[in-house]
């Protein structure tokens, strides 16, 4: 190797290995401080395009799980009106079976009346205000019921359906202009009264049904979100093990290529030795 004070072979190597390590160790250092291994398109364009569709995926999924979480509470308000008017319609009943007693004295029968009236009321109050964020499926606001988002492509639903509970309806016939004042009322009123029991029971059966099966698909979403996020982080997350030993090593690798270079740009000072008299 020549000896020369304009070039320095060594350092340029020293420098370069220097700089290589340099490099790494920022890369190392970065990942260890965001956790990540692919940052950007940069680090590996097609790793980070594939993550940044399933972040989509998620972020769309976590609206199709809001969705369903107000289906869910719609749902639930409905069957807890529905199963209120239940029992309302058992009070009714032994109001109505009362009123057939042919002895009853006018007062009595008056008094079974104002009963029976104040629990239709009652009925009509819980139906009107079994609403929840503007949505109610019982009072007869909706006729084809509602439809909630069932995937990230919003290109599925599932559908809650409206139940009219409102008096005088196709479920519950009875309403306020049935009376209990007179024999014959009550009769009709106990036919009347036998129907929406039946009809109510099973409209109610259907809400159950379907609310079953909201929850259970809301579930399903919540465990393909909690997949597609781990699918991410085996995409894109560091191995902070891995990389905290490689950051070690990297920083002693740039201890001694800066030692390497400085014993290089020493080199040149052996050149003054062979001119000293």
């Amino acid at each position: 190797m020549t000896n020369s004070v304009h070039t320095n072979a060594s350092a340029a190597i020293a420098l370069q290995n220097l700089t290589t390590t340099n490099n790494r160790l920022s890369d190392v250092q970065s990942r260890v401080s965001t956790g990540l291994k692919v940052q950007g398109a940069k680090d590996n364009a097609a790793i980070w395009a594939i993550a940044q569709q399933q972040r989509a995926d998620v972020g769309a999924l976590g609206a199709v799980k809001q969705s369903l979480d107000r289906a869910t509470s719609i749902a639930d308000v409905a069957m807890s009106a529905g199963e209120s008017v239940s029992d309302l319609l058992n009070q009714l009943k032994e109001k109505v079976v009362a009123a057939k007693d042919t002895s009853l004295k006018t007062q009595s029968r008056e008094l079974l009346n104002a009963d029976f009236k104040a629990l239709l009321r009652a009925i009509k109050s819980a139906v009107d205000n079994a609403s929840f964020d503007g949505g109610n499926i019982l009072n007869g606001s909706l006729t084809t019921g509602i439809k909630f988002l069932a995937n990230a492509d919003a290109s599925q639903f599932v559908t809650l359906s409206a139940k009219n509970l409102s008096l005088g309806g196709a479920i519950m016939e009875l309403s306020l202009t049935d009376s209990l004042l007179t024999l014959t009322g009550a009769t009709t009123a106990l036919n009347k009264l036998d129907d929406s029991i039946t009809q109510l029971n099973a409209a109610l059966g259907e809400i159950g049904a379907q609310a079953k099966q909201i929850e259970a698909h809301n579930n399903f979403v919540t465990k393909l979100m909690d997949t597609l996020e781990s699918g991410i982080g085996n995409l894109v997350d560091a191995d902070l093990a891995k990389e905290s030993a490689r950051l070690q090593a990297l920083q002693v690798q740039q201890q001694l290529g800066a030692q390497s270079l400085s014993i290089a740009n020493q080199a040149p000072q052996i050149i003054l030795s062979l001119f000293k008299g």
